[in-house]
């Protein structure tokens, strides 16, 4: 299922998004991309995104910008104890007033400004605001997949309702009714005595029982019913269901091609091509439910 969504956070020392895609695909294939340093949030995302999505490729993305940082002034002693050396070695040969601290620290490299180090629990926390923003981003990501997913279904439905009419239809034409099933067996069994008068008893009935399987096709009506029936139920759910449609859209073109396969007549093979192609359209609506 597809969507897209965007939410952004700070704290005052650093902002952040997170950017997240979804697209369709059969099982659930995440990735995520964060900045360096920050691998440990992966984990917590990657945790936070299963328990929203169950299906689709999804891609979650962290950016982080830095603004104004609290820094401290120290002095570098390094560089000023060479400084002083230096003084004390000029002493002798240059007369001059001793130097002001203004002019010490003016020095360049004297003094420098360091960005203060945080703390693990400052960093918990800002990783912990981090993720309660991804959490906020999944919500209207998921948020556009349901509404994507009402369209789905309405469409399902559509899908459902033409398979039970063409069920029903298949089992008004005369190849499905049993005094026709009867008399196409009878004449089938006629023949069969007729080109074989001493075919033993027994044999004969073995060959009148798979005439009769192949001419029946009330079984595979029925099971197209059944699972139109299952798929209805299925979208009363309103969880994760696509994968479970999906083995009942090929359950529902199994019985169509037995249907068309067992078929001796032009109507109901008509009818069952055109089973088949509203199952094929339901299957490809199926493959972008969750």
């Amino acid at each position: 299922m597809t969507g897209f969504a965007r939410h952004e956070g700070g704290d005052g020392t650093l902002s952040w998004a997170w950017e997240l895609k979804s697209v369709n695909g059969k099982s659930l294939d995440l990735r995520c991309r964060v900045p360096s340093g920050y691998e440990a949030l992966e984990v917590a995302a990657r945790a936070i995104a299963q328990a929203h999505c169950a299906r689709g490729n999804l891609q979650l993305s962290l950016t982080v910008n830095r603004g104004q940082v609290p820094v401290k002034l120290q002095i570098n002693r390094e560089i000023l104890d060479q400084l002083l050396g230096l003084m004390r070695e000029l002493e002798a040969e240059v007369r001059a007033e001793p130097p002001r601290l203004d002019g010490l620290l003016a020095v360049r490299g004297v003094l420098e400004a360091v960005e203060e180090e945080e703390t693990k629990e400052q960093m918990d926390i800002r990783t912990a605001a981090m993720a309660d923003d991804l959490v906020l981003a999944l919500e209207a990501l998921t948020a556009m997949r349901r509404a994507e997913g009402q369209r789905l279904k309405a469409m399902a439905v559509g899908h459902l309702a033409e398979i039970e009419r063409l069920t029903a239809a298949a089992g008004e034409t005369a190849a499905a009714r049993p005094e026709a099933l009867r008399a196409r067996l009878k004449a089938q069994v006629e023949e069969l005595l007729d080109a074989a008068p001493a075919l033993p008893e027994e044999r004969l009935a073995q060959e009148a029982a798979v005439l009769a399987a192949k001419a029946d096709v009330r079984e595979e009506l029925n099971r197209l019913d059944a699972h139109v029936a299952a798929a209805h139920d299925l979208l009363a759910e309103g969880k994760a269901i696509g994968r479970r449609l999906d083995f009942l859209c090929q359950e529902l073109n199994r019985e169509a091609n037995t249907l068309c396969s067992k078929s001796q007549d032009v109507a109901l093979t008509r009818i069952g091509l055109d089973l088949k192609a509203v199952v094929e359209q339901l299957r490809e609506q199926v493959q972008n439910i969750e």
